[in-house]
């Protein structure tokens, strides 16, 4: 095994808020892993792009498979700019892409961002797709996080990102545990485009609401929350289930988001508090995480039950970076980077696609 791995990791998350690049160096110490972040940026979208990404979904076989090379190929662009900028010593790339399809009661998730233009642009070895070898063995293919969280992110007793979906991971009777909770950012930011605001700065427009209780309870009545874990949230369901819920209710922007805030912090607690011990601390990251309304409800639902704590600002943005990047490590080393105690599939994998530039 190498001293060191110096990896770039890719991460485009379903918040839609842009790019994110972490430049990484992994090492083995007393047989755990290590790994700082030496460098990091977020290119975001511009509204065009965002909602050329969001329509994805919609578009024919053809057109994704342009949007699939052309998006692979804009984000090498981003990062040899970032490397060259940066001079930055890179092993390889570690991409997780960007999702568009995610139905896995159809076998199927699909991530753009191909690997070969990625490769090629960057002149850089490129390991990517991490989910698909993990569905075809009968898993959801996520979340794949939890992989990082049980080796370098160990000292908590649970890991929470709130990113476009909420999810968590944990350990019990000795194996990591992880699940989708629910929508988290992607939820917000769909109640917030009509006032043309990409975020709610801090939570202060949602604290300024009051609860809209049928709202509410329609939210809290979803079938996914009395489904058992292994489970998973993609855009569809969120379109299809929750979207209309929120799309005919008469209540203002403020009441909306007050009521979805305390939506996510209760689901959250309702998930996680059954599984705390004495002392339990859960580190936070994502986006959300900078929202304090929403911090401050998940702890209001969560009680003594469980210490909400939130890192560092790097590792609050770019935790899913970081971890992806450390995907790829695990994948060059043929170490088990996908659980099956997470997703539900036959077996523990291996997973990632390489890529060599010609």
């Amino acid at each position: 095994m190498k001293e060191a791995y110096h990896v770039l990791g890719l991460m485009s998350g379903t918040s839609l808020d842009g790019l994110d690049m972490a430049h990484c160096s992994f090492w083995k110490e007393n047989d755990r892993w290590r790994f700082s972040l030496n460098k990091s940026t977020c290119i975001e979208y511009n509204l065009e792009f965002q909602e050329k990404l969001k329509r994805a979904i919609e578009l024919s076989a053809l057109d994704l498979l342009l949007l699939n090379n052309e998006f692979g190929q804009w984000m090498g662009e981003q990062a040899k700019i970032f490397i060259d900028r940066n001079q930055l010593e890179v092993d390889f790339i570690s991409s997780h892409g960007h999702t568009v399809f995610h139905q896995i009661d159809k076998g199927l998730t699909y991530q753009i961002g191909a690997g070969q233009e990625l490769a090629n642009t960057t002149s850089q070895k490129v390991i990517c797709d991490f989910r698909t070898l993990d569905v075809t063995l009968g898993g959801q293919g996520a979340p794949l996080v939890p992989m990082g969280d049980e080796l370098l992110f160990s000292d908590y007793d649970f890991c929470l990102n709130l990113g476009g979906i909420s999810n968590a991971s944990f350990r019990i009777n000795g194996m990591r545990k992880a699940f989708d909770i629910s929508p988290a950012n992607m939820l917000l930011s769909h109640i917030l485009k009509s006032t043309g605001k990409s975020f709610d700065d801090g939570g202060k427009i949602a604290r300024s609401g009051k609860l809209v209780e049928p709202l509410w309870n329609a939210l809290n009545a979803l079938g996914f929350y009395q489904q058992p874990s292994p489970k998973s949230l993609g855009y569809e369901w969120f379109r299809d289930e929750m979207m209309p819920l929120i799309d005919d209710s008469e209540a203002n922007v403020e009441d909306q988001l007050h009521t979805a805030v305390h939506h996510i912090a209760f689901q959250i607690s309702e998930s996680l508090k059954r599984y705390a011990t004495t002392d339990s601390k859960m580190l936070v990251t994502g986006g959300g995480a900078k929202n304090l309304f929403l911090i401050e409800m998940i702890q209001h639902y969560l009680g003594n039950s469980i210490e909400v704590v939130i890192p560092e600002t790097s590792v609050v943005d770019f935790k899913e970076a970081i971890v992806f990047a450390f995907m790829g490590v695990l994948r060059s080393e043929n170490e088990i980077n996908c659980l099956s105690s997470v997703t539900g599939a036959s077996r523990d994998s291996s997973s990632g696609v390489i890529f060599h530039p010609w």
